[in-house]
């Protein structure tokens, strides 16, 4: 097991806290027989080669090392190192959906990354600042070599995770339905591979147990394969629409609506437009955007084009006022992009210029203040969601933008 680690020159390979020689010994420490010792491990891999989203040159590194752990029945916790995996591939599935990464632009940004990488400096070099790390060398770059910089790193992540293809599709059999799920929602994110992925997550449907009874864990586990079909370009079966479990109509209709857009049928749309409603059952098991169900059926409502907008919006009014925190963010967020399609409002916009449908969600925004609060604090990832309409990001203000009618967003 995890052969060849010490071959790696960890030292001369940053993170986010400089000289990744500490990685070896958490990966290591990822096969301990301690559950609090695996538990820190991970929690210090997240920290150091995904920090805040992050992906540094170490990560590409670690990748395969974590496979191999996730390879070995042995290993205890494999549904989260498969998360962890995921979580280095693409960062945040929230960032996506309802569409799939786009790689290929990803690919092309990246050109030219390799070389200014092999230029920066590394940990041991003369020119690496211990406390700064290669915050000088990136500041020096301009903004296109920067971002050429940033897409080679995070790419190598993503294809050091992709070479795992092979893998998840074989974890769509193991008898542990979590794990299924966490593979199915894995493949979800290698589009390039579809061909091969998705006769396996056909499989794993066709072989799920059928009936109500049948185990929520597995029916997230079908659910989640059904989504992860529709994100490789293909419509599952509408006779899952029909199933007598929801959270399996659910995946269906938002598998079927990425694909199908605006000639969805009728079922899709009414099954579609009633979780994002969020009239369904809970989603315990169901990976994509942490199983918020209705979140996601809500952002989904993007696909069914123009004729369908409308009701879509009806629905996503109708959710806001029962919604707070991170289940808030996916609501208001395609909320905010079906009634500001062009962007930010210019500034100085007065309230009287605003469309009806922009009206309507803005005095549904400032009439739901428990919408803007995580906890007992305002939470800060929606305000700046509304303030990025050029909206004012706190309700208070936003009724008095309303009562003033001429005052500009602030």
């Amino acid at each position: 097991m995890l052969n060849g680690i010490d071959e790696i020159d960890w030292s001369r390979l940053s993170h986010a806290y400089g000289p990744a020689d500490d990685v070896p010994a958490q990966l290591r420490a990822l096969a301990s027989a301690d559950p609090a010792v695996r538990d820190r491990a991970r929690h210090d891999l997240y920290g150091n080669i995904f920090h805040q989203g992050t992906r540094y040159e170490a990560t590409a590194y670690a990748v395969p090392f974590l496979l191999e752990l996730l390879a070995d029945p042995a290993t205890a916790e494999p549904s989260e190192l498969l998360a962890l995996l995921v979580a280095l591939a693409i960062e945040d599935d929230g960032t996506w959906l309802p569409d799939n990464l786009p790689v290929a632009e990803l690919r092309r940004v990246a050109v030219g990354g390799a070389a200014l990488l092999a230029a920066a400096p590394h940990p041991g070099d003369p020119e690496f600042d211990e406390d700064e790390g290669d915050y000088v060398y990136v500041g020096s770059l301009s903004r296109a070599d920067q971002e050429r910089l940033y897409a080679h790193i995070t790419l190598a992540a993503y294809d050091a995770v992709r070479a795992g293809v092979p893998l998840f599709r074989q974890l769509l059999t193991r008898p542990d339905p979590a794990l299924r799920a966490g593979a199915a929602h894995a493949l979800a994110w290698f589009p390039e591979d579809a061909a091969g992925s998705v006769p396996a997550l056909a499989a794993l449907i066709e072989a799920a147990p059928s009936g109500a009874t049948s185990g929520a864990a597995q029916a997230a586990a079908v659910g989640t394969a059904a989504v992860a079909l529709g994100l490789l370009g293909v419509a599952p079966d509408s006779a899952l629409l029909t199933d007598a479990r929801p959270v399996i109509r659910w995946g269906a209709a938002v598998g079927r609506a990425r694909v199908l857009g605006p000639t969805a049928d009728p079922a899709t749309i009414d099954e579609l437009m009633t979780w994002a409603g969020g009239r369904g059952e809970s989603a315990e098991g169901v990976p994509f955007l942490d199983g918020d169900l209705a979140g996601h059926a809500g952002l989904a409502l993007r696909q069914l084009g123009a004729d369908h907008a409308g009701a879509g919006f009806e629905v996503l009014l109708g959710r806001i006022p029962t919604v707070s925190g991170t289940e808030a963010l996916p609501v208001v967020a395609q909320a905010l992009t079906m009634a500001f399609p062009d962007g930010p409002l210019p500034a100085g916009t007065p309230a009287t210029d605003l469309t009806d449908r922009q009206r309507r969600l803005v005095e549904t925004l400032a009439g739901s203040p428990g919408s803007w609060r995580i906890g007992a604090h305002t939470f800060g990832n929606f305000s700046q969601l509304v303030a990025s309409r050029g909206l004012p990001g706190d309700p208070a203000k936003l009724r008095a933008y309303l009562d003033d009618g001429s005052a500009p967003p602030r």
